[in-house]
């Protein structure tokens, strides 16, 4: 009889092994615009590397803290934590709907009340009260041993399993995704960091060379006053000037610094650690690489925060058939088999064999609505996934566009500050001689040197502004993480 059952609900499942509830995936279909609205340089001669775009920039030290960033910072090593947990988690899934076995031994002592009131039973059968034949008289007791192993099979008939194998897998992918989506922020979080240490240390540079001009400016007015050409308030006047700008240089060496310790951070290492390498000369920067950033349509193959969410929205649908198939009926095949005796000499013997096996089916009936608000909810999680998707999209759009649009303005801004620079230079130059022979007023050549001053530090500042703008782009179109090579 068990046998008939077992074949039965074995014939069961070869016949609803292909039934799978719940719906099947597929990938969304996002209209892009076929061309980036903002405007683009043309594209450059050379090849640049999407996976390694930093070197681009030839900035050696730039190399160097992006690639120890990406090999030793904790986020990268979360990151990876995350896919293996991932993989261990798709693991687990696959085992479900799979037969398990379990191997048992024990050992059982009995010990019988005398008082049990079976005294007069177990003499009957014995044929005296002080036989044991068989049967263990009160005050007596009896050992078992038993060795086997017990085995239980849930049918996965209605594909739960298998969506649960699809959902884990789809996890496994987003997880993969979110781990280069994060050596592609950090990539550009170290760039971004040294672009603007390096601002800070341009505008220290263009301050100090300042201070020069000032302070021979200061001689000057020292030597003009001294023979009566000029008021001494020209002097005194002349050493504000050289006051008010060392002011200016404590600010931006402490933001120096608060440079250095973030980058510090970034690779992962102590705030100050980098101070010494940082702080020496470092080589000059190189002309700022054109991107080409090609069409919108490759976002969505190239940007992994786009490709992980659409790796969740897969994940989410597959968890709506594992909520579904809890609606259906389930059914289990256990069995036990095991030898046991009341002897450990008699244990290993054909009589000892016991075996059992059981066929069940469980039918949901009444709970209140709980698995078909599960199933909403899973619906809802999928709803939310999409949405999420979607602006993921948009954003990545977004992210394009305003680099394109800031870097175009700041190209042009960068050659009118570029002549702005020249032209203020020679007016210095032709105060200054003026004043050196005192043709000119030192307010002349006060306004002269803001001027200069100013100019300069507009232009660093533009400077930096179209490497962390070009930065920017480079993350925007997904730079920064490389397709692993088929082992």
């Amino acid at each position: 009889m068990t046998r008939s059952l077992v074949t039965t609900a074995l014939l069961g499942a070869t016949l609803l092994a292909g039934c799978t509830v719940g719906p099947n995936y597929h990938a969304p279909e996002m209209a892009v615009p076929p061309a980036f609205a903002e405007a683009q340089p043309a594209a450059p001669g050379a090849t640049i590397d999407p996976a390694h775009w930093w070197t681009a920039f030839g900035d050696a030290t730039l190399t160097s803290l992006v690639e120890r960033a990406l090999k030793d910072s904790p986020t990268i090593a979360i990151a990876g934590s995350r896919v293996r947990q991932a993989r261990l988690q798709e693991i687990a899934a696959h085992a479900i709907g799979k037969p398990t076995v379990d191997a048992k031994g024990n050992v059982t002592h009995v010990e019988f009340s005398k008082n049990s009131g079976l005294s007069s039973l177990a003499s009957l059968f014995s044929g005296s009260s002080n036989s044991t034949g068989g049967i263990a008289l009160p005050g007596s007791g009896i050992t078992t041993y038993a060795a086997g192993f017990d085995a239980s099979w849930e049918i996965d008939l209605f594909g739960g399993g298998r969506r649960s194998v699809e959902g884990a897998l789809a996890r496994t992918d987003a997880a993969i995704w979110s781990q280069r989506d994060a050596a592609v922020t950090l990539g550009a979080e170290v760039a971004q960091a040294y672009f603007a240490l390096r601002l800070d240390q341009a505008q220290i540079a263009v301050v100090e060379d300042e201070l020069g001009r000032e302070r021979r400016s200061l001689q000057i007015a020292g030597n003009v006053a001294k023979v009566g050409l000029s008021p001494q308030i020209d002097v005194t006047r002349q050493q504000q000037q050289i006051t008010t700008l060392e002011a200016r240089l404590e600010p931006l060496r402490a933001d120096a610094r608060v440079r250095i310790h973030a980058i510090g951070i970034l690779l992962g290492t102590q705030p100050e650690s980098l101070t010494a390498e940082l702080t020496a000369p470092l080589p000059p920067l190189q002309a700022v690489p054109i991107v080409p950033a090609g069409l919108p349509s490759d976002l969505l193959r190239r940007r992994p925060d786009i490709r992980m969410a659409e790796r969740n929205l897969a994940a989410s649908t597959a968890d709506i058939g594992v909520a579904v198939a809890d609606l259906y009926p389930k059914f289990q095949l256990t069995g036990m088999a095991e030898l046991l005796s009341t002897s450990l000499a008699s244990l290993i013997s054909r009589d000892s064999i016991q075996a059992t096996g059981v066929a069940g089916v469980t039918f949901p009936l009444l709970d209140w609505g709980r698995r078909r608000a599960t199933v909403g909810v899973r619906k809802e999680d999928r709803e939310q996934a999409y949405l999420q998707y979607q602006a993921t999209v948009l954003g990545a759009l977004r992210d394009v566009e305003d680099p394109l649009a800031r870097l175009d303005a700041e190209r042009r801004r960068n050659a009118a500050l570029r002549r702005a620079v020249a032209d203020a230079e020679a007016t210095n130059h032709a105060v200054y001689a003026q004043y050196s022979t005192g043709f000119v007023a030192q307010n002349s050549l006060i306004d002269a040197q803001v001027t200069v001053l100013s100019a300069r530090e507009q232009l660093v500042a533009s400077d930096a502004q179209l490497r962390q703008d070009t930065a920017a782009l480079f993350k925007a179109i997904g730079g920064g993480w490389e397709q692993p090579k088929a082992g």
